[in-house]
Parts: structure tokens; C-alpha cells; sequence
């Protein structure tokens, strides 16, 4: 890949890409949900049930991804090209093997997964149709991540947002046919949108691998494709493990504090969903952010610029904490009329209202939490990000949780407590550990080899 466009990458010139294809998948990952509103609430309920489930094995596929991007980071910084392109060969054929495991017990033990969630009766038939179909062929998002992953350690983040809108238009132009039947087409329902989805992301896989093809300065070696060498699978899995592990934490820790939200009623519920869904488009920036700070981080520290590494973070940091403060305070003065998108409830409105309010405190905490972890994963600092993110969600985010929002009967505000404390205390661990700069001898790649890099 060229060295050339390596020298050009930019803090910006990789968050905006990125930006844009995280706020795609939040717009457009419901598509399927939408879109099935028109045929029938069964269907909606069935994709819905489905699609959780399938969110859990999709973030297992991202523990290879997250690896092979910080390796290949590190080793593009180092400018060892040719370790970079074995580690690509190799995190393509790791988890493309993984995930056809995973896609086979997914086809064959559909009903038997649907069952253990209690399932109703009525919907049993459609998400067992769709999980099969999207569930069978989930190895294709599997290669998607991997590829992507890839190509954004190597600055390419305009190629992977190019491909996630491509993807979603087609997925939408699917759906369209198979829910409503234009030109005669037959309406196919919850079978027709799970085909949809699975014929997109194979496209996508296609264009994507195409573009990992094209954007190659020397030719990929896949002659060794499921010849796995330990100097490379040991640090894939010493990198993913720990970050999937923390991932799979995170969303099982909010599931715990989704039921105590549901104790408090469908109103509570409805609240928090809304309040939520504007809250993810604050914290969109941070993430950004975070992951195109990841990558300039690893570059950095495979070119030995240890202190340069350091200064990169703390100014991400700033910028972040700035913009995630800024909108959250815009998002709470227009809170009525946002709130309002969603429901003319008054009741709804004026508690979110107050959730928002919360959600400035929040945002600069969850920013710092962000950016921070993204930095020490990027160094090779991956095992203390995990420890402590388990840790904390747990011991003080559910607990904190439970406590506020149903001991002491503060419903959603204490809810919303537990978020602050939990990524408010995670965060000053985060960075305090980078000030402590622990992560100068966790690199992945020999100081030895380190010579004068093309970033």
C-alpha cells in the first residue's frame, strides 16, 4: 500500500470516514426493523429478537479484527510491510474459520438458541427462518469486519465507508422489493429481508476485498492461507481476547440494568429508549475519534515515537471531551423538541428532558473512557483496559444501578448515575494508566526492528 498516502493520514482525514460509516450503521442497522413495520408487528418483533442474538456472535468476530488492526498498525509504523501483509493473510483465514463455526451451530441450532430465550409461539417460525438465513451466512460480516479492520490501520477509511453505504443501499433497495412487491415481485416478508441482508453483505465482501486488493503496493502471499504461524496467532488473541471479552461484558452489564429499567415499567423503558438513541449521536464523535486516534497511535508506536504517541492521545482526548460536552449541551437545550420527535408524551419528554440534562456530566466521562482505551490498545496495553472495564461495569455500574434506580426508588435518574459513575471512574483509570506510561514496553513489534517509518 502506498507509502505515500501513509505519510499524508491525519487525525481528520481518518475520523471524518469513519464518522460517517459509524452514523450509517446507527441510521441504516435498523432498516430491517423499520421497513418490516409495514408488513407486520410480528415480523418486527421476530427480526428484532433475531438481531440481538446475532449482535452478540458479531461482536465474538471482532476479538481477530481488533488484533489484526493494532499489529498491522504497529508494524506499517515499524515499516515492516511484509509482517503486515502475513498478519492480513492470516486474521482473514483466523476468522473466516472461526466464523463458519459459529455460522454452522447458528443454521443448525436455530430453534434450540430461540427456545432458550423463551421465544413466543407466534413469532418462533419467522425469526427461525431469519436466523438461519442471516445467522447461516454470518461468516460474510465476519470477512467484512476483518477486511475492514485492515484497511483502516492502513488510512484507507474512505474505502470502508464507501462500502457500509453501498451495502445499506442495497440492503434498503432489498427490502423494498421483497416487504412491498413492486412490479409484481412477490412479497416475501421476514424470509425476503433476511435474504436482503445476506445478499448485501455479500456484495460488500466482494467490493471490500477488491479495494484490500487494489490498495496493495505488494501482492498478498495466500498460498499460506491456513497455515497459521505462532509469532503471529499468539498476539492476535493476546489483543482480542481481552477486548472482546470487555465488549461482551459491557453489553451483558446493560442487559442486567435493562431489567431493572423494566421493572420500573413500560413507560421507564420507552424513556430510556428514546434518551438513548439521541445519546448515541454524541458520543458517535468520541468513537470516531477513538478508533482513527487507535490507528495513528499504533503507527507511532511501531516507529518507536513513544512521546509523540503520548501527545497524540492527550490532544484526541481534548478535542473529544470539547465536542462530546458541546453537543450534549445542545442536545439538552433542545431537548423538548428532539424528545418530541419521538412521542407528544409530556410525561416522556420531561424525564428525558432531565436524562439529558444528566448526559452533559456523562459525555465527557464516557469521551475520556473512549479515547483512553483506544490509546492503550494501540500501544499493546490491552489486558488492563479489560481487568478493570470488568471490574467497574459490575462492581459500581450495576450495582450503582440497582441501588439508586430501585432501592432507592430514583427510577431512570438513578440509572443514569450508574452511567456517569461507572464511565466517569473507568475513564481516570484509563488516564491515569496512560500518564503512568506503562504501555512504552508493551509494543508488539521488537524495538530492534523498528526502523525509519514511511508515516
Amino acid at each position: 500500500m502506498s507509502s505515500n498516502k501513509l505519510r499524508k493520514i491525519t487525525l481528520f482525514s481518518l475520523t471524518w470516514p469513519i464518522f460517517i460509516e459509524i452514523l450509517l450503521h446507527m441510521l441504516m442497522g435498523n432498516a430491517d426493523t423499520l421497513m418490516l413495520s409495514q408488513y407486520s408487528d410480528n415480523a418486527v418483533a421476530a427480526v428484532g429478537v433475531s438481531n440481538q442474538v446475532l449482535s452478540v456472535v458479531i461482536v465474538m468476530f471482532g476479538f481477530v479484527a481488533q488484533g489484526a488492526a493494532i499489529l498491522i498498525a504497529q508494524h506499517l509504523g515499524a515499516n515492516n510491510r511484509k509482517q503486515a501483509r502475513e498478519i492480513t493473510v492470516t486474521a482473514i483465514s483466523l476468522n473466516l474459520l472461526f466464523a463458519i463455526v459459529l455460522s454452522t451451530a447458528l443454521f443448525l441450532g436455530t430453534k434450540e438458541i430461540l427456545q432458550l430465550i423463551d421465544l413466543p409461539l407466534e413469532i418462533m417460525d419467522e425469526a427461525s427462518s431469519y436466523m438461519k438465513i442471516v445467522g447461516g451466512l454470518i461468516f460474510i460480516q465476519a470477512l467484512i469486519m476483518t477486511v475492514g479492520a485492515i484497511l483502516r490501520s492502513y488510512g484507507f477509511t474512505k474505502d470502508t465507508m464507501s462500502v457500509t453505504i453501498g451495502m445499506n443501499i442495497l440492503n434498503v433497495i432489498g427490502n423494498y422489493i421483497v416487504i412491498f412487491g413492486p412490479f409484481g415481485f412477490p412479497v416475501l416478508g421476514v424470509e425476503g429481508v433476511a435474504y436482503s441482508t445476506a445478499i448485501s453483505r455479500f456484495i460488500g465482501f466482494l467490493f471490500i476485498f477488491y479495494l484490500l486488493l487494489k490498495r496493495s503496493q505488494e501482492k498478498m502471499d495466500f498460498s499460506n492461507f491456513f497455515r497459521y504461524q505462532k509469532q503471529h496467532i499468539k498476539p492476535l488473541l493476546q489483543i482480542g481476547i481481552p477486548s472482546a471479552g470487555e465488549q461482551l461484558s459491557y453489553n451483558a452489564s446493560q442487559m442486567m440494568i435493562t431489567y431493572f429499567v423494566a421493572q420500573l415499567g413500560t413507560l421507564a423503558i420507552t424513556t430510556k429508549v428514546y434518551a438513548q438513541n439521541l445519546m448515541m449521536f454524541i458520543f458517535l464523535f468520541s468513537i470516531a475519534i477513538g478508533q482513527g486516534t487507535q490507528i495513528l497511535i499504533g503507527h507511532m508506536i511501531g516507529a518507536g515515537k513513544m512521546e509523540e504517541a503520548y501527545q497524540r492521545a492527550i490532544k484526541s482526548l481534548k478535542i473529544s471531551i470539547v465536542i462530546s460536552l458541546s453537543i450534549a449541551t445542545i442536545a439538552y437545550l433542545f431537548s423538548d423538541s428532539l424528545l418530541g420527535i419521538f412521542t407528544n408524551n409530556p410525561s416522556i419528554i420531561e424525564t428525558g428532558g432531565a436524562l439529558l440534562l444528566m448526559t452533559i456530566i456523562l459525555e465527557p466521562g464516557r469521551a475520556i473512557n473512549i479515547v483512553m482505551i483506544s490509546s492503550l490498545r494501540a500501544a499493546g496495553d490491552v489486558k488492563f483496559p479489560a481487568y478493570i472495564g470488568i471490574a467497574v461495569m459490575w462492581g459500581i455500574g450495576v450495582t450503582i444501578a440497582w441501588f439508586f434506580s430501585i432501592y432507592l426508588h430514583l427510577g431512570l435518574i438513578g440509572i443514569w448515575i450508574s452511567f456517569i459513575a461507572d464511565e466517569w471512574l473507568r475513564g481516570m483509570f484509563m488516564l491515569r494508566r496512560w500518564k503512568k506510561r506503562n504501555w512504552v514496553s508493551m509494543s508488539f513489534v521488537d524495538s530492534e526492528e523498528n526502523k525509519p517509518s514511511t508515516f
